[in-house]
């Protein structure tokens, strides 16, 4: 079943944005990040939730991704992501730890990456790019 959440899909879908992390810290800080920005976030912990949640009708502007998870890890989640034709357009900010997280995001073909922890404004910035905030 679609995730509405009371929420018509045509008119929400510009403003959500899926939040795949592990960390449930991290992922809930995001989360209330994103809504008080007057965006529609949903948080899940792995590549396959997100993978379960997007295939059952969650439609996302924008996916914030790390890659470092259980199950199925953010590497493993665009492989499956690009091969999606529903899914593979979903732009994809990756979040890391890693040292180098441009030329992660550059290895899984996002368009951004961001170290953790995470600059808050541009982050913000991203997101503002590719998902306008509800009116």
């Amino acid at each position: 079943m679609p995730l509405t959440h009371g929420h018509s899909l045509a008119k929400d879908q510009a403003h959500r944005i899926l939040v795949v992390d592990d960390n449930g810290s991290t992922r809930d800080s995001l989360l209330l990040l994103l809504q008080s920005e007057d965006y529609d976030a949903e948080g899940v912990e792995n590549g396959r939730e997100a993978l379960r949640v997007l295939r059952d009708g969650y439609e996302a502007c924008l996916i914030l991704l790390d890659l470092m998870m259980p199950v199925m890890d953010g590497w493993a989640f665009r492989v499956e992501q690009r091969q999606d034709p529903d899914l593979r357009d979903i732009p994809v900010v990756v979040l890391t730890a890693a040292l180098n997280p441009v030329q992660e995001a550059a290895r899984v073909g996002a368009i951004a990456g961001l170290g953790k922890p995470l600059d808050i404004t541009r982050l913000l910035a991203l997101v503002a790019q590719f998902c306008p905030k509800r009116s």
